[in-house]
């Protein structure tokens, strides 16, 4: 009986279905025992902190005894362990914690490239196609666009820490397109270059209704916690020396131009690019103050006592001015019409 029970140990079954074969039960046990005293020397794996400013998911959670060579990120972006971050499961160097497990530079390497083509292959170009689209829409065309699935997107990205690679793209992307904004621009006629150049600021500033909200996770977590920036006054930024200060020389003359004959361009039209002028470079407005005063308050200094009498000529000179293009003042003998009895 005794022999039957010691043949009986040849191959055991933990609940792991890890399978451990022998000649004798003796074997058996001396093989467990070596083992067991051997497990006991080696040092138990441990997660690091999570980095400050950057989320992490899993954040409770511990490594359950990964090594170095394990798969923990699928390349599948809706898989939950696609959510990971690339800091789980990598501890602190040797020398800074006795005791703690460490992957060699090799395994860290391997696993960094592993998540950054993993952005590549499934997260970038998903973006880059909803940016795409963003940048290219007309202000009053309804664009179907997944906001929900583009934040996922970008959540998972800060979340794996690539923060720092997903802003240098988004960037890249809206420089690139800015660019091609500025050389269409460049062939535009005299006369139709202020209408021009408003359709481009107007359709960007839409744009980044649309594309600073879902990135406000980025915004969060990476460009205001480590950057001190926010994402939008950085991409209004991208437009202004992308496409305003390259053209400053031919818009400023023809806006002085078209202010002084009122209606040449539509008001609004004149409004919405001055304005726009001055949200991008406030400075701007002193190299034309007369031009910004008309249409934002503030820009001229407090008036003066001492100079009515010019305010007034100044005012005169203006009816006078208007009246000669087409502009009467009108019959100021006239009745209203509420006056009629």
């Amino acid at each position: 009986m005794e022999a039957m029970e010691d043949d009986s140990l040849d191959v055991k079954d933990d609940h792991n279905h890890n399978y451990c074969a022998s000649g004798s039960g003796g074997k058996v046990r001396s093989y467990l025992s070596s083992r067991l005293s051997h497990a006991a020397s080696v040092p138990q794996p441990a997660c690091p902190p999570v980095p400050a400013g950057e989320p992490a998911t899993r954040r409770g959670k511990q490594c359950s005894g990964r090594t170095a060579g394990s798969k923990f990120a699928d390349s599948d972006s809706g898989s939950e362990s696609s959510e990971v971050s690339e800091t789980d499961c990598t501890a602190p160097p040797a020398a800074a914690v006795e005791g703690k497990f460490t992957l060699d530079s090799t395994s860290k390497f391997l696993l960094n490239a592993m998540a950054v083509e993993d952005y590549r292959k499934n997260h970038w170009p998903n973006l880059e196609k909803a940016i795409d689209r963003l940048l290219i829409q007309n202000p009053t065309d309804h664009i179907s666009v997944s906001y929900a699935q583009i934040y996922s997107y970008i959540y998972k990205c800060v979340c794996q820490q690539h923060s720092e690679l997903l802003y240098n793209d988004l960037t890249s992307k809206i420089t690139s397109h800015l660019q091609h904004v500025s050389t269409h621009l460049q062939a535009s006629s005299p006369e139709n270059f202020i209408e021009n150049f408003n359709v481009a600021l107007t359709q960007y500033i839409a744009s980044l209704q649309c594309i600073v909200p879902v990135f406000m996770y980025l915004n969060k977590f990476y460009i205001e916690s480590k950057l001190n920036r926010d994402l939008r006054e950085d991409l209004m930024k991208l437009f202004a020396v992308q496409v305003a200060e390259k053209h400053l020389n031919t818009l400023m003359p023809l806006l002085i131009e078209a202010y002084s004959m009122p209606f040449k361009v539509q008001p609004s039209t004149m409004a919405s690019v001055v304005k726009g002028l001055y949200s991008l470079r406030p400075e701007w407005a002193q190299s034309a103050p007369a031009l910004f005063s008309g249409f934002i308050p503030q820009i001229n200094p407090p008036t003066v006592e001492s100079l009515l009498s010019d305010y007034a000529a100044h005012d005169q000179k203006l009816q006078m001015e208007l009246s000669m293009n087409g502009y009467p003042r009108g019959d100021q003998s006239r009745k209203r019409a509420s006056d009629d009895s």
